[in-house]
Parts: structure tokens; C-alpha cells; sequence
């Protein structure tokens, strides 16, 4: 394993990157779940409402009712492709559990997301897994079974809890999803509640240097990915 850092660990509780208000060329939206952490207050006022929200059914019909016109509902393994100038993404919802036990039955439907990119037709698939608020789960393994190889997982951590319960995913945890052949940790410091921070994962790396090379982004960085499958 290489891990290499763009910046450097950032306190707990930061703002967004970007905010709801400024304009970004976005096509579409995937939302992995509804929670005020994902899509919040301020969201919800977003000025365009047409445009298409790739999220799970139960937030498919809230977020109808707050008078989004596009919002579509994606059950578990079910897929919609876009395209746009010969390319291609393909989207598809992937098992997801936010929490086990009685807090399962309170907190909202979450899914993973895989976005498979195609820059032509003919092209390879560029695979991005995108974790959302999930725990490690047996299902974990199905996603293994129908990708067996991920170019990049965007890995949403933090170690959030109630009442002693993980609710996300902590730096052991994170370690040990997908394998990917890249990862970059997201989602560590957001709120207070979060009670693993970014170096529980990085010891982690260190300790196990799985076959994965990982990126570290700071707020407002980016990372370039390959537009041709490479």
C-alpha cells in the first residue's frame, strides 16, 4: 500500500466544501440516504428541483413531497443509466445497513451506489463504490460476488454512535471494505458525534497495508480520475 495525503487532518465539526447555493455543472444527485448530514434544511431549499436525485425509495417519496420533480427511487440492485456526449454512467443501488438491531428500525433506509463510467460505447468500466452511512455486513459479500474488482471506494467513516451503537463505519471497519484498488475516506469529522477520527483508519492502514492505495483529501480538494477506463 501507498497512501500519499493531499493536506492534512482536519479538527472535528467542518463545513461543507461548496454550498448548496453555489453553481456546479451537476447532471444528477445520488443521495444515499435521508439524514440531515446527507441533505439538510438548506438542501431542501434548493432553487432546482428538477434535477433527477438517484436516492432510495423511502427518500424518493419525501423528497417528492418537499416538491422535487425528479426524484427516482432505486431499490436494492436496481440500475438507471445516463448518458451524455457518448458517454455513459450507469448507477446502481447496492445493499446498505445504517444500523443493526432496534436503531435499524428508526434510522431511515440507506443504500451503497455503484457509478460505472463509460467515456465511449466500447469502453471499460470505470467503477466508483460509494459506501453512504453503511456498516460492514454479510451482504458486503454479494457486492464482492457481482464486482469483484473497484477501481475507487469513496468510504464514508467517522464512527458515529447512540447509546453505544456504531452507526457508521469506524477506521477498522473502513480497512476492510471492498478492497479496493483505491480508497479515499470521507464523512470522519463532520459532527461531534463522530467519535473516530481519520488517524483510526490510518493506523489501521498502517497496521494491516492492505492492497489498496488510499488518498486523503482535504476540504475543497479533488482527486482526477481516468475518463477512459485506464
Amino acid at each position: 500500500m501507498d497512501p500519499h495525503r493531499a493536506g492534512r487532518d482536519l479538527p472535528p465539526a467542518q463545513d461543507p466544501a461548496i454550498t448548496v447555493g453555489e453553481p456546479l455543472p451537476l447532471d444528477a444527485v445520488v443521495l444515499s440516504h435521508l439524514h440531515g448530514d446527507h441533505f439538510d434544511r438548506v438542501a431542501s431549499r434548493e432553487p432546482d428541483r428538477g434535477r433527477p436525485i438517484l436516492t432510495t425509495p423511502h427518500a424518493a417519496r419525501r423528497l417528492s413531497r418537499r416538491g422535487f420533480r425528479e426524484p427516482v427511487a432505486l431499490r436494492t440492485w436496481a440500475d438507471v443509466t445516463m448518458g451524455k456526449d457518448g458517454a455513459s454512467l450507469t448507477v446502481t443501488s447496492l445493499p446498505g445497513r445504517h444500523a443493526f438491531g432496534a436503531l435499524a428500525e428508526v434510522l431511515p433506509p440507506v443504500m451503497g451506489t455503484l457509478l460505472e463510467y463509460r467515456a465511449t460505447p466500447g469502453s471499460p468500466a470505470f467503477r466508483v463504490y460509494l459506501s453512504g452511512d453503511t456498516l460492514v455486513h454479510d451482504d458486503l459479500q454479494e457486492i464482492r460476488d457481482h464486482y469483484p474488482a473497484i477501481d475507487l471506494a469513496v468510504v464514508h467513516l467517522g464512527g458515529t454512535r447512540i447509546l453505544g451503537l456504531l452507526l457508521t463505519m469506524d477506521g477498522e471497519q473502513g480497512v476492510d471494505l471492498l478492497r479496493p484498488r483505491r480508497a479515499v475516506p470521507v464523512h470522519f469529522d463532520d459532527y461531534s458525534v463522530m467519535k473516530s477520527p481519520l488517524s483510526d483508519f490510518t493506523d489501521e492502514v498502517r497496521r494491516l497495508r492492505p492492497d489498496t492505495e488510499v488518498t486523503y483529501l482535504d476540504r475543497g480538494h479533488a482527486l482526477a480520475l481516468p475518463t477512459a477506463g485506464a
